[in-house]
């Protein structure tokens, strides 16, 4: 009996190849090309739709690790993501187009998967994995929705713009990453008179309309660029414009201000605005962000836009194998369960996808103990919360060291890194 997976976003084709890797044959439903959301564009699988990043390489970062943990685990992910990277200093960055194409082509391919598309509207009977991701459609948000245990939440990510590389001034523009770390970003250095015209200009500027949007329910991993700016004038300076460790090369000082842009695709033609996710109308983001120095005539390969996110109530709801209570069989997966990033999504994934082919072979589900990064990130989702956000993966959701380290935090962060990796070696050997 195969086991259905519904979603072939990030979480959706992990779980896929996790299951079939393990002999369990699966059936992969994705809804694309045949219905497509207003913010994918792309009839291939996991299409990156907010950043091309998937954020530190570093195993001092706890996403880092999480990315270790997954190459440890044979993550189809990560495998697509460190044959599409491309430069971004300490991050691991990818060409879009050639990272979803091989996760496609690898799943068409491979003898164990069968791809169907059409929308899913009712729950799968078990054994499945459900991974409809964020922007869930709304017969299978409500068919979710109806299962009584279940209660949704619902807001909106944003998708920062991208600009050519031919368009950018240069004159004004210079490369550098933070702390000397590689040149691999533009940065577009401010002034304090144009920060302020600036920050003024996007607490004017004029916003879509977002039907049942609350502004406070905004989650703050993703908060529009002109949000943020209405929570106080130096927000932007000291978060995603803060130019800490990023020196202009022409002055030797740091700028007042620095907006920066991250290399989008392999040939360097395309940079996002890093930080910059935004609800403002097309025409108010050409105008307003037109007033970065370098952007002044940039030209835009795409607009920001608002996507829905719904998720799971989780906790009490799903196990930390990201299965139902209620329904053994029955796995969720991905931004879905309350995870939130490209990376975390996955990493639920594979958890889920591992945890289905056991449960289909009829063999324990292993325990990812909150030591790792991935079983960290499932325990949040199972764990008691009367206010239940999204979650990215930090080391403050993991198991600390029981005791005091010389050389400060990076050294403890180091030592809870190399646990999680032998424990993630341990239960390799009992899954494979």
């Amino acid at each position: 009996m195969s086991v259905t997976v519904i979603g072939a976003g990030l979480a959706g084709c992990e779980a896929a190849w996790q299951i079939a890797n393990r002999g369990v044959p699966v059936a992969l439903i994705e809804q694309k090309p045949q219905a497509m959301s207003p913010a994918h564009h792309s009839p291939l699988f996991a299409e990156l739709v907010c950043s091309n990043s998937l954020r530190s390489d570093r195993l001092q970062n706890a996403v880092g690790l999480l990315k270790e943990e997954m190459r440890r685990l044979d993550s189809l992910i990560l495998s697509a993501a460190d044959r599409a990277r491309v430069p971004a200093g300490g991050a691991l960055a990818v060409d879009r187009q050639a990272f979803s194409g091989y996760i496609t082509e690898t799943l068409h391919n491979h003898p164990l998967v069968t791809v169907e598309s059409g929308e899913v509207t009712d729950i799968p009977p078990s054994p499945a994995v459900i991974a409809t991701g964020p922007l869930t459609s709304d017969a299978m948000a409500k068919a979710i929705a109806n299962m009584p245990e279940v209660r949704t939440l619902n807001f909106y990510d944003a998708a920062a713009p991208i600009v050519t590389a031919e368009s950018l001034d240069m004159e004004k523009v210079y490369r550098a990453s933070r702390y000397g770390r590689g040149d691999d970003y533009l940065n577009c250095p401010m002034t304090k008179e144009e920060y302020d015209a600036f920050v003024q200009a996007l607490l004017t500027a004029e916003t879509a309309p977002i039907h049942g949007f609350e502004e406070a329910r905004v989650f703050e991993g993703c908060m529009p660029v002109e949000s943020m700016a209405k929570r106080g004038p130096m927000v932007l300076a000291f978060g995603p414009l803060k130019p800490v460790g990023l020196p202009d090369p022409r002055t030797g000082k740091e700028p007042y201000a620095v907006v920066q842009l991250r290399q989008d695709d392999a040939a360097g033609t395309l940079y996002n605005i890093v930080g910059f996710q935004t609800r403002l109308k097309f025409p108010e983001q050409k105008r307003v962000f037109g007033m970065i120095p370098g952007l002044e005539n940039a030209e835009f390969a795409r607009y920001g836009v608002m996507h829905r996110n719904t998720f799971l109530n989780s906790p009490g709801l799903l196990d930390s194998h990201y299965q139902m209570l209620t329904h053994p069989g029955l796995f969720f997966a991905g931004q879905m369960t309350g995870v939130e990033g490209y990376v975390e999504s996955a990493g639920s994934g594979l958890v889920a996808g591992i945890c289905a082919a056991m449960h289909q072979l009829g063999k324990p589900l292993p325990d990812f103990p909150r030591a790792t990064a991935l079983g960290a990130l499932a325990h949040y989702v199972a764990a008691e919360n009367r206010n239940f956000q999204p979650m990215n993966v930090t080391f403050g959701i993991m198991e600390g060291w029981p005791e005091r380290v010389r050389g400060g935090k990076q050294a403890k962060y180091e030592k809870i890194a190399q646990r999680a990796l032998d424990t993630i070696d341990q239960i390799k050997n009992c899954i494979a």
